[in-house]
């Protein structure tokens, strides 16, 4: 039988973590109800984690980082401003409805850490990272199009993944997909109006900037 690494087994406990939240709540997910569901014996378990605590931690960027990765894909450098932020945004859209379950499940983490005293922190952490990795998509976004915000980068990104996240739990409860991807394109359209060219390429073309939505 070949050797699990420890990479490897940490992955396995994240991922049954998922599994073990979205079939019983977050609350039914114990050290040994996940080393169960992944195969592994429980001394595993806290070789890969010092605590449930940490586990938890990685539930967060286990899938924004993916979503994350599912935009980025999409951004072509050179392209209009509007039409990266539709594709790009699609593509994030695109793993939001992979992982239906996982997406369930970090919206009942935030609850349940918020009603736990001792682990409220673990909820201002997740949004941390959210609003972290949105800034980090719309700088990727600005670099490719040689455009910049008008509005600073943190509130980008927090009007961003406030909208990305409520999206996502009315999608996660009704599953209406049509008017969701029309929403993302809608909001993609209003999200390009808060950028301009780039100041050095503004004073090569005399103000106009052919790429950004405002100018269109």
């Amino acid at each position: 039988m070949a050797r699990v690494t420890a990479a490897e087994r940490r992955q396995q406990l994240i991922d049954a973590a998922f599994r073990v939240m979205a079939r019983e709540g977050v609350a039914a997910a114990t050290t040994r109800a996940i080393a169960a569901e992944a195969g592994a014996p429980l001394a595993s378990f806290h070789y890969c984690f010092r605590s449930k605590e940490e586990l938890l931690r990685e539930l967060t960027p286990a899938l924004v980082d993916r979503m994350r990765e599912g935009a980025v894909a999409e951004i072509e450098p050179g392209d209009d401003i509007r039409d990266t932020l539709r594709k790009s945004l699609r593509g994030m859209w695109s793993v939001t409805e992979a992982t239906r379950d996982e997406q369930h499940v970090l919206y009942e983490l935030t609850q349940y850490v918020l009603r736990n005293p001792g682990l409220e922190d673990l909820a201002r952490w997740q949004y941390q990272r959210y609003f972290e990795t949105g800034q980090e998509y719309l700088q990727a976004i600005s670099d490719a199009v040689d455009v910049e915000w008008t509005v600073p980068l943190p509130v980008a990104s927090r009007l961003l993944v406030s909208f990305i996240d409520g999206m996502a739990l009315g999608w996660v409860i009704d599953h209406n997909s049509g008017e969701a991807r029309a929403a993302l394109d809608a909001f993609a359209d209003g999200l390009a109006l808060l950028t301009r060219p780039r100041l050095a390429d503004r004073a090569g073309r005399g103000g106009a900037g052919p790429r950004t939505a405002s100018h269109a």
